[in-house]
């Protein structure tokens, strides 16, 4: 295209002179050209520019969407095996129970109350299992609403935890501030508790602390669960929030869960006004830290 405007160029300055015996006026129409043909030059720059700009950006967001597409894909399918064994589990410790007590009638009494007990004990691992995978859902699809009124938050956490059979094969300790109050949904702010302690047993070794506390500090309600586990690395800590999210691969991954509770724990925070983050524990292990806002 330079080429072809160039030729034409010369070709009208050379017409020029044919046609005008006038240096002057030959000189003064050939400038004309040149200048438009500058002008045409850094048109043709520019638009050039603009193009290889807009190719390079579109190539690199195609790039990035499929980076995420292959993570979303990859942690999905992580979260199916994991929920395949998360069921499949219980179920079949349910049913040999069963089977055990319809086989054995005559069995002494202690031993059926304690078949009987881990049968409710797995259909309550089911059952939370299946809560955990409808609030999930709902979060997505914006499907519910709290609601919030005023609460002794110290006697509602230790109440859930006395009630609750939680993390049975650690020892939990509380350090609950009495009297504190803040505004939460008296349903689903359990759920907040509840997986932070089950996530806490599921990456610690049996029969170690899980320590609960709460307390008020200066215009915030600070609530904390700390362990003695095996810890977060820094690159993990916010990515842990993430829906499906876990470290490692199912297939490899000793520990249970399904990715969905820690999602759940912060959506469920955010709902309530507060912040969730995570802290090295001393001398080991985690600490999730939320801090709400003192009459909020």
């Amino acid at each position: 295209m330079l080429g072809l405007n160039k030729e034409i160029v010369n070709l009208k300055t050379e017409n020029a002179l044919i046609k005008s015996n006038n240096t002057i006026e030959t000189e003064i129409n050939s400038k004309a050209l040149m200048g438009a043909l500058h002008k045409k030059k850094l048109m043709i720059i520019g638009e050039g520019s603009v193009f290889l700009s807009l190719l390079l950006l579109g190539s690199l967001q195609i790039r990035r969407s499929f980076k995420k597409e292959r993570e979303n894909a990859f942690q999905q399918s992580n979260f199916l095996l994991s929920v395949t064994h998360e069921l499949k589990s219980p179920i079949a410790s349910t049913r040999l129970q069963l089977e055990t007590l319809a086989l054995r009638p005559n069995m002494g009494s202690a031993i059926q109350q304690q078949l009987i007990q881990q049968a409710l004990h797995d259909t309550e691992r089911l059952n939370a299992l299946v809560e955990n995978i409808l609030m999930a859902t709902q979060i997505d699809k914006h499907n519910f609403s709290i609601v919030r009124e005023t609460t002794d938050v110290s006697h509602y956490i230790t109440s859930l935890l006395q009630q609750h059979r939680l993390a049975e094969k650690h020892i939990i300790k509380m350090a609950i501030e009495p009297h504190v109050m803040l505004r939460v949904d008296n349903i689903y702010f359990a759920s907040i508790l509840i997986n932070l302690i089950e996530n806490a047993a599921k990456y610690s070794p049996i029969a170690t602390e899980i320590t609960v506390s709460l307390k008020t500090m200066g215009k915030k309600v600070q609530l904390r669960v700390n362990d003695l586990g095996v810890g977060i690395p820094d690159d993990f800590k916010k990515q842990v929030f993430q829906k499906f999210f876990r470290v490692g691969d199912e297939r490899t991954r000793t520990s249970k869960g399904t990715g969905l509770g820690l999602y759940i724990v912060q959506k469920m925070v955010e709902q309530h006004d507060g912040v969730i983050y995570i802290e090295d524990n001393q001398p080991k292990g985690s600490s999730f830290v939320i801090d709400f806002k003192l009459g909020s």
